[in-house]
């Protein structure tokens, strides 16, 4: 028995635009109730249900049951709906039969553009369903054109975009060109998914790096934490399952050859390839290199900050052009890191130790115990300043320190600061005295000396006295 038409013609669009044919045969019915809708000139909410067997066409009218029928063409009594189906019950839906129209030329039209656009819509879900679950992925494709900065990708099912932003500066690309990018994202959109594409991305760089290292692909070695600044400069950490393999060894390649295919993608962008570690101080240390680091400091692990004290001569390299270096290196661990030379360093130890001594000095002042000086120390306060600005509640979170001692340490750190304020003053105008009566004899010296060169040296007189005889004595 031949096969009904459209029953073909079903088939074949199904395996040509690859869509599930039970897409296709909702498509179908929903064409047919619309052209039906048209052809009846009904407000009746008409449905249509496709025969498989026979390939035609069924229509009925569904009502719902309600208490009071508002609406004729799609509501229904309950007291009418129980005489057709005893069964039936508030909010419940009932099917009427309805006898399917001759389909005319407006009618065929409609139901062709209401086919064509469930077509649409079904091949666009087929695309967004495809990518979407490939996020993450590389893909291959080719320019196809540029827009306003925007590059449009043929992915030979679908066109991909990659924005401006997700473009490194050092890359550009004509009509033609083929290219590797990264899938970030599926968009929904009137004119059908976008599939979204990136070649800034870190994932790109684990993704080349998957193709060009057997060791990565088997899972031998992982790829643990990437940083990168696009078309500059990359770090990655790498972690080995296998102690007998070295995994920044395998990721370079025998020559380099491995990370140079990698560099070659990236339009010349270089790669740090660093060993992972469990232990952060160490891993900080690899994350700077090249730079070496001379000692690595846990600074605070609640706000995750470290301090790496390198030599004077490793320092700008440590640090990186535009701080690139260690802004990298920071993002790939995870840490704040801060950087300084080794004379930083000592300048620092030398002011904290004078800043100490001045601090014991003057809290010497206070009249509060020995202990309590060494508290308020090493609790950071460096100045009578600060004790007066601080609150009493933060001056009692100092061992030893109640209420009562917190308001005299308060008063006298006033009382010590006026005083220590007033000496400053005084020796200032010692000073100034000291200056001043000095000044008058330097004025005389200069004075005296201006004179005697004068008369060593000055013109010979041209008044007929003897050479050496005072003008005066004349």
């Amino acid at each position: 028995m031949a096969q009904n038409p459209l029953l073909q013609v079903i088939e074949q669009t199904g395996r040509e635009k690859g869509i599930d044919r039970e897409i296709l045969v909702r498509a179908l019915e929903e064409a047919y109730a619309a052209a039906s809708r048209k052809v009846l000139r009904t407000h009746e909410n008409i449905v249509s249900e496709f025969d498989d067997t026979s390939g035609e066409f069924r229509i009925f009218a569904k009502k719902r049951v309600v208490a009071e029928v508002e609406d004729p063409d799609t509501e229904i009594s309950l007291d009418e709906a129980i005489e057709i189906d005893a069964a039936a019950d508030f909010d419940q839906e009932l099917r009427f039969p309805r006898t399917a129209p001759e389909m005319g030329r407006i009618a065929a039209q409609t139901a062709k553009q209401v086919i064509y656009q469930k077509i649409k819509e079904a091949e666009r879900e087929k695309i967004y369903n495809e990518y979407i679950d490939r996020v993450g992925e590389l893909i291959n494709g080719i320019v196809k054109r540029i827009e306003r900065g925007d590059i449009i990708i043929d992915l030979g099912t679908t066109e991909g975009i990659i924005p401006r932003k997700e473009v490194s500066r050092v890359e550009h690309y004509n009509q033609g060109d083929r290219m590797r990018a990264i899938i970030v994202d599926v968009e929904r959109s009137g004119k059908g998914p976008q599939v979204v594409l990136s070649r800034t991305d870190p994932r790109l760089v684990l993704a080349l790096f998957a193709m060009e290292v057997p060791e990565i692909y088997d899972g031998t070695v992982r790829i643990v934490s990437i940083a990168r600044d696009a078309g500059e400069r990359t770090k990655i950490a790498v972690q080995s399952r296998d102690r007998d393999v070295d995994p920044v060894g395998a990721c370079v390649g025998m020559k380099g050859n491995r990370v140079q295919s990698v560099i070659r993608e990236l339009r010349g962008e270089k790669i740090d390839i660093v060993q992972y570690s469990e232990d952060s101080l160490a891993f900080v240390r690899e994350a700077l290199k090249p730079a070496t680091a001379n000692r690595v400091g846990m600074r605070d692990t609640e706000r995750r900050e470290v301090e790496v004290i390198v030599a004077d001569d490793q320092l700008s390299l440590a640090i990186g052009k535009k701080g690139q270096n260690v802004r990298l290196a920071g993002r790939l661990v995870g840490w704040r890191i801060e950087v300084k030379s080794e004379t930083e360093k000592r300048s620092e130890i030398e002011e904290e130790t004078y800043s100490r001594h001045r601090a014991f000095e003057l809290f010497g002042r206070l009249g509060v115990p020995p202990e309590v000086v060494d508290a308020m120390v090493d609790a950071g306060f460096r100045a009578l300043e600060q004790l007066i600005d601080a609150d009493l509640e933060d001056l009692t979170l100092i061992p030893g320190v109640d209420v009562d001692l917190a308001l005299s340490i308060h008063d006298q750190a006033e009382t010590v600061l006026t005083q220590v304020r007033e000496e400053e003053e005084e020796a200032r105008r010692l000073a100034e005295e000291l200056a001043s009566a000095a000044a008058p004899e330097a004025d005389l010296e200069g004075a005296t000396g201006e004179h005697d060169t004068d008369a060593e040296t000055g013109p010979p007189a041209d008044d007929g006295a003897e050479p050496g005889t005072p003008r005066g004595e004349e």
